[in-house]
């Protein structure tokens, strides 16, 4: 980074499994740059710059302009901030934004984002690898949703299972289980994710 972008990164940071300390040798490598602004030459060096590292085949992330991050909408901002690791610079100026109503639109628009993914892969596409994305994507939700209820943000998704009420508790094992390698069941887990989702919406 160093390299290729000098004093323009503003912030380098690892986010997911590998940040969380859960990940296993094929987990995605989870980076997040933050540059003083993002123009497409800074995107074509970036990938050229991934692309001369090992394991290039795991590496994803996010990509960003300063600017462009701060008018982000403070709900999107809630996973990104709690799930980052920062190695340079730091995330804090984002803080301020997160408050309770920023949490709660998190916790909405993911389990919207659930609902409507679980009842169109039940009813069209039949997808196991969907409902597996689906389960990572509420396992977030769940997280946010103990931050809401305790103002207390849990890393670890291992450690949130002795502390969500049980129909959390089924979905993040779900998602815990889908991550090591469980195969997927599209009607048992997709009516799972879709009966949890409509809960957390309308209660």
């Amino acid at each position: 980074m160093d390299a290729a972008f000098g004093p323009r990164v503003r912030f380098l940071g690892l986010q997911g499994s590998r940040a969380r300390g859960e990940a296993s040798a094929t987990s995605d490598i989870d980076a997040v740059l933050v540059l003083d602004a993002l123009t497409p030459r800074d995107v074509d060096a970036y990938r050229e710059l991934l692309d001369g590292l090992p394991h290039r085949e795991l590496a994803c992330g996010f990509l960003s302009g300063r600017d462009e991050l701060l008018t982000w909408d403070a709900a999107d901002l809630v996973q990104f901030v709690h799930d980052t690791t920062p190695i340079r610079g730091s995330l804090a100026e984002l803080l301020p934004r997160l408050d309770a109503a920023a949490v709660a639109r998190a916790v909405t628009a993911g389990a919207g984002n659930v609902y409507h993914g679980a009842v169109h892969t039940l009813v069209h596409t039949r997808s196991p690898e969907t409902i597996a994305g689906l389960a990572k994507a509420a396992a977030f939700v769940v997280q946010a949703r103990h931050l809401q209820r305790t103002g207390t943000h849990v890393r670890r998704q291992t450690d949130l299972l002795d502390v969500v009420d049980p129909a959390d508790r089924d979905v993040l094992a779900l998602a815990l289980a889908v991550r090591g390698g469980a195969a997927v069941d599209v009607d048992r887990d997709g009516r799972l994710l879709f009966g949890w989702a409509q809960r957390v919406l309308v209660g």
